[in-house]
């Protein structure tokens, strides 16, 4: 199979899987992220990377939000909002943070396949996005993607789902957001 096979496949499911997101679980973490005073983000390797971008993207709108473990991170408090994206819902240092969080009376949102996993079971918000994990257990999705690939790549195009109804919301464009781009590089 040509190369360009391969990303059309992988489009194919992509589109599949993003038609499978509820719009009322959507919905819910739109409004928390909109009424919560700060906004971190955790997931540990790819799903951390896909949650690192989303965050760019809300500090670009204005949003005070941070990526948990970065040394410029600030403290959680009551009215805060903690993302986290984990395909399993079961990484044991995400579950920690999770179970942290709720102890500091934040509120707990989590995207992930598996609803009813440990952290899925801790949220106040739950964003199941259909696709296999890294292991292809946790469901019956079939892809042709290696481990968490499916899953990561719709996590990416949810947050920048997101990005685009906080735009419109708050009536921004990419110039509006681009005053906002490092500029020191």
């Amino acid at each position: 199979m040509k190369t360009t096979q391969y990303a059309s496949e992988i489009i194919q499911e992509l589109s599949q899987s993003i038609r499978l997101i509820s719009d009322n679980e959507s919905e819910k973490l739109i409004d928390s992220i909109t009424e919560s005073n700060k906004i971190f983000v955790a997931g540990a390797g790819r799903s951390g990377f896909m949650g690192k971008s989303f965050v760019m993207r809300m500090m670009h709108m204005g949003i005070d939000a941070y990526v948990v473990g970065e040394t410029v991170t600030a403290n959680l408090e009551e009215n805060d909002l903690l993302i986290i994206g984990s395909g399993s819902g079961e990484t044991k240092t995400l579950v920690s943070i999770a179970e942290k969080a709720k102890n500091f009376r934040g509120t707990v949102a989590v995207v992930t396949t598996a609803p009813e996993s440990t952290i899925g079971k801790l949220a106040d918000i739950v964003v199941h996005l259909p696709g296999a994990t890294k292991n292809h257990t946790e469901n019956n999705y079939q892809t042709i993607q290696p481990m968490g690939s499916l899953f990561e790549q719709t996590m990416m195009l949810f947050y920048d789902a997101l990005i685009l109804k906080f735009m419109n919301k708050k009536g921004l464009d990419s110039q509006t957001m681009y005053d906002k781009h490092a500029n020191l590089e």
